[in-house]
């Protein structure tokens, strides 16, 4: 298997040249934050322009990121503060535990008829589809749909992972815990549409079942939008 180096890297705040550009490094709105994150994170890797991405990312807060990858990071423009990478080479074998921490953006193909190939939906907006929204009269429905969308980010979320476990080289021994659900919206040039997505914070227990298909799995990453700091899974030891 290729070697992978997990990382941590904070944004450097301690030149006036850093501080001048702290609006556009670290901007306040979410999206804008995902965005500028993608930027700078691939600024450790892109040595090349022909460079494809082999790299995993997550924000922890504003300018603090861990990141798993091929390669160590290199910074050749001083804009961060890199702790020395450690080589990830977890030592696991069948029925291990492990917490884990994931932030993903979950989807699901659907098939229509006459199409050869599946549109990717949100699972979240999949789920809610299915549910009446209210139109502007006294029938109570779109209260419904706002107290049903809380359960179905964990019923969603939870179905998804399960079904990400089970090709994964894992298991779920309870059901994951979703502890958020928000869109994003990454602006792009003019002339295409805003990257829209949603993106899930998972939290729970995992069993490792197959220890070789999981470490390619970590490697890999989960679900879609990796570029903009989703699917790398954070695991240590439950016990």
């Amino acid at each position: 298997m290729t070697s992978l180096y997990l990382s941590r890297a904070r944004l450097r705040r301690d030149s006036q040249a850093l501080a001048a550009l702290s609006s556009l490094l670290l901007p306040h709105d979410a999206s804008a934050q995902i965005k500028s994150g993608h930027h700078l994170i691939w600024a450790l890797f892109g040595d090349t322009p022909e460079r494809n991405r082999d790299f995993l990312w997550r924000q922890e807060e504003p300018g603090n990121f861990y990141i798993l990858s091929e390669r160590p990071p290199a910074d050749p423009h001083g804009l961060f503060e890199i702790d020395e990478p450690r080589p990830f080479e977890p030592n696991l074998r069948p029925g291990d535990q492990l917490e884990f921490r994931l932030r993903a953006n979950a989807t699901i193909s659907r098939h229509l008829p006459g199409q050869k190939r599946g549109k990717r939906h949100d699972v979240v907006m999949d789920a809610l589809h299915h549910i009446p929204g209210k139109q502007p009269s006294e029938s109570g429905q779109s209260t419904l749909r706002a107290e049903a969308r809380l359960a179905l980010v964990q019923d969603a979320g939870a179905a998804w992972l399960t079904r990400q476990a089970q090709e994964r080289g894992f298991s779920l021994p309870v059901p994951p815990r979703v502890d958020s659900y928000d869109t994003v919206v990454i602006p792009r040039t003019s002339q295409q549409k805003p990257a829209t997505f949603g993106v899930m914070e998972f939290e729970g227990i995992l069993t490792v079942t197959d220890p070789e298909l999981f470490l390619a799995s970590l490697r890999n990453g989960f679900g879609r939008a990796k570029s903009f700091g989703c699917g790398l899974m954070l695991i240590r030891r439950a016990w």
